[in-house]
């Protein structure tokens, strides 16, 4: 069925109440596992459906933040799910408490029910309606920054569309648009900071409601770490500034040295790759999903089928216009057995990677789209993380039909890029840790840890005042995922290290490769992440080698590559 024909209405919530409870009594009442199991299926049916629409109203209201109808089923949504996750608590203690648990195990796997102990650690009905609130506010937020009118040039544009401006090989243009969106911040910097200040209290008192020294604790249960632990990413965060932070230094210092630039340079400059510009796709929106289409159709049968589904079902929005929420995503449609895409074409690279990144993500999840639980479809965050970030990096054969003169440019950028990267994500990251570690800081105390972290995992930025939302330690309110997915941005670090090992395993197999990419992603979310990457042959990224290998084998091929003839 194409998204814009999937029917939507508003349930009714006490009726989805009611048949929760239903299902509840109605296992705990089971005399043998064949009756329990049906009430089982018949239960994720059910939460199926919710899930179906609660996603239609948020992809909806994501594509348009200015309809009124899906304005309205948004917050009807952000009021419902806190109340329904009561019910689904009690589900959940019925799981762990029946009698016949290792019948469901011995069918399922014992994950199910190791996620299900996690999941009874995040919730009393207590907190309603701070989760209430705190869904009110991520709103809040993503509405703010999809309201932004930003002048510049004589025209008004959103984030998204200011974007390719940002990365101008004119230097004076350059600049002006990094001025302009700082203007921006700094207008709506007390809505921003306000926001935030709310959001970190009620994280923060939530904690503390369950009993916990307050959110961090909270905060990994409900990203449902199951495999490491806070002391784990510690120790991800010191390798990245043992090994990464050097590598990265390097790569910034001989970018300034083709742009003819002091070292540090600012934001800016930063920014820009090569004076002749940073590399750029190639033709229109079209043109980019038609050779997204000849990638997936080349690159397997199985991508091949996918790909053709996500567009004769009309299953990507990918073009930036005006009341659109920023940023990109990859969502499940449960009741179709179908993924979304949720994207902003602005004419960068980026373009380019919502076709591998997202469509990485989607793609795993439409090889699990049948499993049991509908849990198992996608794994953790970080696992999840791996299915993109690597489907980049598998598109790499293909990059002359979308770069074309640009090429060389892009590969280049991409893997200095992926380097890059991961400093700047593990410091969002550590500034989290820092901001609910002292949840009373005042904003301004805010800005300065961020400024401070800048210094240790960023020091190719140069703090001057030219931009002075980003100089003076305020840019990580560009950030959503720190207003509306705490802790969830160090997974795309952890992710980006071991996407370098397929990066690397192509270099000398493509075969061997797409092997390992398939026996990671065939998995689904049936097992934890450490051994999602061990039964693919793959090393885990909280050991210091695996860090220390991909840089040392990435930083190689950096060296090496032929730039010449690309100013």
């Amino acid at each position: 069925m194409k998204f814009s024909e999937m029917p939507y209405e508003r349930p009714d919530l006490e009726g989805m109440k009611q048949t929760l409870s239903g299902l509840v009594e109605r296992l705990k009442g089971a005399a043998g596992y064949e009756e329990a199991k049906a009430v089982f299926l018949e239960k994720e049916r059910e939460v199926k459906h919710i899930d179906t629409l609660a996603t239609l109203a948020s992809v909806r209201h994501s594509i348009d933040t200015r309809d009124q109808f899906y304005d309205g089923e948004e917050t009807f949504w952000n009021s419902a799910m806190p109340q329904l996750q009561e019910y689904m608590q009690a589900w959940t203690m019925a799981m762990l408490a029946s009698p016949f648990r290792k019948d469901f195990e011995a069918e399922y796997g014992s994950l199910m029910f190791i996620n299900a102990e996690i999941q009874l650690k995040t919730f009393s009905p207590e907190i309603i309606p701070q989760l209430q609130q705190e869904n009110d506010l991520t709103t809040e937020y993503e509405k703010l920054l999809a309201s932004a009118q930003i002048p510049f040039e004589g025209k008004t544009y959103t984030l998204s569309q200011l974007t390719p401006f940002k990365t101008d090989a004119d230097d004076a243009r350059r600049l002006a648009a990094w001025k302009a969106e700082g203007r921006w911040y700094k207008d709506n910097q007390a809505d921003l900071d306000r926001i935030y200040d709310q959001l970190t209290h009620l994280r923060d008192e939530m904690g503390k409601k369950l009993g916990y020294e307050g959110y961090t604790t909270l905060g990994y249960y409900r990203m449902g770490r199951n495999c490491y632990t806070k002391e784990d990413v510690e120790k991800f965060r010191a390798a990245v500034v043992k090994y990464l932070v050097p590598v990265a230094d390097r790569i910034y210092r001989e970018q300034a040295k083709r742009l003819g630039k002091e070292y540090p340079m600012s934001f800016a400059d930063n920014a820009l790759e090569f004076r002749s510009g940073n590399p750029r796709p190639q033709g229109s929106p079209d043109d980019i999903l038609a050779q997204g289409k000849k990638f997936y159709d080349e690159l397997s049968p199985e991508t091949s089928e996918f790909f053709r589904t996500m567009l004769d079902n009309e299953l990507m929005d990918v073009l930036s216009t005006e009341g659109k929420r920023s940023g990109g995503y990859c969502t499940s449609i449960a009741d179709y057995n179908v993924p979304f895409i949720f994207a902003n074409f602005n004419g960068t690279q980026g373009d380019v990677e919502v076709v591998t990144h997202e469509a990485g993500h989607a793609f795993a999840a439409w090889l699990n789209r049948d499993r049991v639980p509908m849990e198992y479809i996608w794994p953790g965050m970080e696992a999840c993380e791996v299915h993109s970030m690597s489907m980049e990096f598998m598109a790499w054969p293909w990059a002359e039909g979308f770069f074309g003169k640009d090429t060389k440019k892009f590969l280049y950028s991409h893997l200095s890029g992926a380097l890059t990267f991961i400093p700047y994500g593990t410091m969002v990251d550590h500034f989290q840790h820092e901001v609910y570690a002292n949840p009373d800081m005042t904003p301004a105390q805010r800005h300065a840890v961020w400024k401070e972290l800048l210094g240790v995992y960023m020091p190719w930025m140069r703090l001057d005042g030219d931009i002075p939302f980003y100089a003076e330690g305020e840019g990580w309110q560009r950030q959503h995922h720190i207003y509306s997915s705490p802790f969830y941005y160090i997974d795309y670090c952890l992710a980006q290290t071991v996407s370098l090992q397929f990066w690397a395993l192509l270099q000398t197999d493509r075969k061997a490769a797409w092997e390992k990419y398939m026996a990671y992603a065939r998995q689904g979310g049936s097992r934890t992440f450490t051994e999602l990457l061990k039964n693919a042959g793959l090393e885990s990224p909280f050991e210091e080698a695996c860090l220390r290998g991909v840089c040392q084998t990435a930083s190689a091929w950096l060296d090496k590559f032929d730039l010449s003839g690309i100013e």
